[in-house]
């Protein structure tokens, strides 16, 4: 059941952050969140068909999209989000790109028909909504038969031995480093929605429950960063 009080909480620290939500992110990876989102891109783009459509839900700032839309000029793609502030930052990276667009709207009511993309991803995006189950069906509703579901996000590693300084740093020094003084508050709640997401073993059976075959996943930083696959 959706968190209604969750999405709303999430729009708000979206529209506060956009602005200098590239930068934050690559400090507060150490550098590392190309890597992260390559692993993601280098899958989708060698599983995809030439010719089709792609769907990036949660697109925030498009860099996914525009990644995506760079490396296969055959691809039409297609982000989605629900923050303005965050499509607006998404649409000035775009410039000159024919094959890439931004809409404004809501990861658990997409509004496209079924079977409309021939791949759909998501980045560090599900455990920012207020439902997962109902996102991810929703990336299945839209996805042709055989078209894959990816799903890049953080996780609370499971290595008990990497945990305490896991939450170390995510904890105290991640949002002075995201955020400093004025948005610290709202990279806490950035460490929070990890803290409170699924761990990877529970998302890959989620994959499975809604209907999904070859499910699988390739981990960075000792299971901190997961990407899960599944295919229709």
């Amino acid at each position: 059941m959706a968190d209604h009080s969750k999405e709303q909480h999430v729009y708000d620290v979206f529209q506060s952050i956009s602005d200098g939500y590239d930068h934050a992110n690559n400090r507060i990876s150490l550098g590392l969140q190309k890597s992260w989102k390559k692993m993601l891109t280098d899958k989708l783009i060698a599983n995809t068909p030439r010719g089709t459509n792609i769907l990036d839900v949660c697109c925030g700032t498009g860099d996914i999209a525009l990644k995506i839309a760079d490396a296969r000029h055959d691809l039409k793609v297609t982000g989605i989000d629900f923050s303005p502030a965050m499509l607006e930052v998404a649409e000035n990276k775009k410039k000159g790109r024919q094959n890439v667009r931004f809409r404004q709207g809501n990861a658990m009511k997409l509004p496209y028909r079924d079977n409309s993309f021939s791949a759909a991803c998501i980045s560090f995006g599900l455990r920012n909504t207020a439902d997962y189950k109902q996102v991810l069906c929703e990336m299945r509703r839209v996805v042709k038969a055989d078209g894959y579901i990816y799903c890049l996000d953080s996780f609370v590693p499971d290595n008990v031995l990497i945990q305490p300084f896991y939450k170390l740093y995510f904890r105290c020094i991640m949002p002075m480093l995201g955020g400093g003084r004025k948005y610290h508050q709202e990279y806490i709640w950035l460490y929070e929605s990890t803290q409170q997401f699924l761990h990877r073993k529970e998302l890959e059976r989620l994959y499975r429950s809604i209907g999904l075959k070859a499910v699988g996943h390739k981990s960075r930083m000792c299971g901190a960063c997961v990407l899960v696959w599944g295919q229709k």
